[in-house]
């Protein structure tokens, strides 16, 4: 959905400079819109041609997407917040939505005045097919690109040339939106936790506590380390003092000590008990043979004393 750059309004400032508009409420019961509120849409946004065909561009509805195989994997289809009547949205829808009925069904046509403007022929441009080659880029018809620091889309490749419309896609058409509004944001949490998800998502991951004036936003931790969130933090902050007029917003950073791993259970080893090891063998020891006195005597008499035949 086309969205109007933000910017602050007189009556919001002067809403942030008293007390009493932290503090007070939307009307959640009421069952119509009006300006400042936040409401959640679901909606689907066609083109419509001179000759009445209509062509889908965007929606809420995964079903829809599928059908008219328009569907995107990398984009989330549900309703979102909006803020009404603040100049968010494209003229034409903006005003639909003032005095809309919520949970009412409801259909407007927009012509291009009042969407996403005229076409301007300055905005089509023809840049050389060398420039888009030397950066490893192939153009063709449809393609989308960033060169020169603009988006655009390539209408033509022909003889040398690429022509580049950096026009908005729905400049110059016919709109038709379907939609509906399902609930309204009441409490000031309710309409803090809009805001977070407008303008950065995960919003029911952060911790909030209002006082007064004054709310304490506990981060998660995805938001520690996320660029995403540094840039859309000060667009919190705009949208919490416009919108809410807390005259102070502190966004804490929780960092808690992980609690101690517990230690393994040690495994008792049971001991196997060991077969008795066999004594060793006493090594047996040959016992000299008894000799006679004669041998013993012939044994211990000197050579030159024995017989010559034994000698």
């Amino acid at each position: 959905m086309a969205r109007a750059k933000k910017h602050a309004s007189g009556e919001a400032a002067k809403a942030a400079k008293e007390p009493e508009a932290a503090t007070q409420e939307t009307d959640a019961a009421s069952s119509n819109v009006a300006k400042g509120d936040i409401a959640w849409i679901d909606y689907e946004g066609w083109v419509v041609s001179p000759n009445g065909t209509r062509s889908l561009f965007d929606t809420t509805r995964a079903e829809l997407a599928k059908k008219e195989d328009k569907f995107d994997e990398k984009k989330v289809y549900a309703e979102f917040p909006v803020v009404v009547g603040h100049g968010r949205l494209i003229p034409g829808l903006d005003e639909a939505l003032l005095g809309a009925e919520i949970g009412k069904p409801q259909e407007v046509k927009i012509p291009p005045e009042k969407g996403a403007g005229e076409r301007d022929p300055k905005l089509v441009e023809l840049h050389p097919l060398r420039e888009f080659l030397k950066q490893e880029i192939h153009p063709e018809v449809g393609m989308e690109v960033s060169f020169g620091g603009r988006k655009g889309t390539i209408t033509q490749v022909t003889g040398g040339r690429v022509r580049i419309d950096y026009n908005n896609p729905l400049a110059g058409r016919a709109l038709q939106y379907s939609f509906t509004l399902t609930k309204k944001a009441g409490m000031p949490e309710e309409r803090l936790r809009a805001i977070l998800e407008m303008d950065y998502g995960l919003s029911q991951n952060f911790g909030i506590t209002i006082r007064g004036e004054e709310a304490d936003v506990v981060l998660p931790d995805i938001c520690k380390t996320d660029e995403r969130w540094f840039v859309s933090k000060f667009r919190v902050i705009a949208d919490i003092r416009e919108l809410l007029g807390f005259e102070k917003v502190r966004f804490v950073e929780e960092y808690t000590k992980p609690p101690p791993k517990p230690e393994p259970a040690k495994e008792e080893k049971v001991e196997v008990a060991k077969p008795a090891e066999e004594a060793p063998k006493e090594e047996r020891r040959e016992e000299p043979k008894p000799t006679s006195e004669e041998e013993r005597a012939e044994e211990e008499l000197p050579p030159e004393e024995k017989a010559p035949e034994e000698l």
